[in-house]
């Protein structure tokens, strides 16, 4: 992916392109689903990210910030799902 090859390529370029792909990938859903707690922690994810210089570290950091939207967008459609199932039952 495209992200993955900014993250382990690092330069400031790349650094500032990850945070523009963040910013419209991860955090534009978040807010539209208004989950403030959610865009905070990603939020704080990103950052360590960003400020993190070794390689490895940062590869590790951006697989945990990947795994915990992937929680984050299983959370919002299983939501969804629910919300229509229960608006078919009260049909």
């Amino acid at each position: 992916l495209a992200m993955d090859y900014l993250v382990t390529n690092w330069t400031q370029e790349n650094k500032r392109l990850l945070q523009m792909a963040l910013q419209s990938w991860m955090f534009s859903p978040l807010e539209r689903w208004g989950v403030t707690s959610w865009t905070e922690v990603m939020e704080s994810k990103v950052q360590d990210i960003l400020a993190e210089d070794d390689k490895e570290r940062r590869s590790t950091l951006w697989a945990k910030a990947k795994t915990a939207f992937a929680k984050y967008e299983h959370v919002k459609a299983t939501s969804i799902l629910e919300m229509a199932l229960w608006k078919r039952k009260m049909e």
